[in-house]
Formats: structure tokens, sequence, C-alpha cells
């Protein structure tokens, strides 16, 4: 049987903790989460980012994230709180699925993504001004 990406994502969806634009400032202001961009880099240049966001784009993801891959990055642990974004809700909840299954057991993505984050007013850093993709003149 065939299974469309909208099928993938309503599993995930199912299966993961889903925040809203507030329950994300929340807990940005407790300090409670680490932000995790999952966009590609030109979306990031293109409308900016969660200001407090760090950047790991999806196709890096699982080999940032996991211990035994010869890309992991010890920025990242089991037992710290993470929250994933992308533009509109649909890579996050997939991305965080892939977590879980490696074995993060406090994950969560914003439903909305960055789009409804900027819709709603959230704060927005400009990615241009520090990227080294940028050329200067």
């Amino acid at each position: 049987m065939r299974r469309t990406v909208n099928d993938l994502v309503r599993e995930a969806k199912a299966r993961i903790e889903e925040l809203t634009v507030a329950d994300l400032q929340a807990e940005i202001a407790a300090g409670s989460c680490t932000v995790i961009d999952i966009r590609d880099f030109r979306e990031r240049l293109e409308k900016g980012a969660i200001a407090s966001a760090v950047s790991a784009p999806r196709g890096m993801l699982e080999f940032w994230f996991d211990p035994d891959s010869p890309y992991y990055r010890d920025m990242y642990q089991f037992d710290q709180r993470y929250v994933l974004y992308c533009a509109g809700g649909q890579r996050s909840a997939l991305a965080t699925s892939v977590l879980m299954d490696i074995g993060y057991t406090n994950v969560a993505h914003l439903t909305v993504g960055f789009n409804g984050w900027a819709d709603a007013g959230g704060d927005v850093a400009d990615v241009s001004a520090e990227s080294k993709w940028v050329k200067r003149t």
C-alpha cells in the first residue's frame, strides 16, 4: 500500500508533541529548550529565523543527533529539550518523529512553523547579517 507524504505527516503528528507559538515563547522565556531550525540555509537567509534558534538542516539532522554517526555533534544530548521548526510544520513533524526513533524523548515541534511564528509577531532575527554564505563587498 502506498502512503503519501500527508499520511506520513499525519502519523508523525499523532505521536509527537506539538506546540503553539505561545507555548514556544513560554519555553524560550523560561530557558527550558533549544530551538532547532531545520530549514535549508537559503530559507533562513531569505526569511530570517527565530531569534534564539540553532540551525540543523533537515538533511543532516539524524547524522548530527546520533552519537553513532561520524557527523555527530556533541552539543545534542539525549537529556535535553529540543523544539524543532520548519516553514510550515510538516518537515519538523517528520523530523521530530525521527529524533524520537533515535531515542530522544523530550522533543516537540512548532505546529505552525516559522511562517506562523512570524505572522504571530514572534521575534525574528536577520540571518544574512551573520551568514558566511553571504558575499561581502
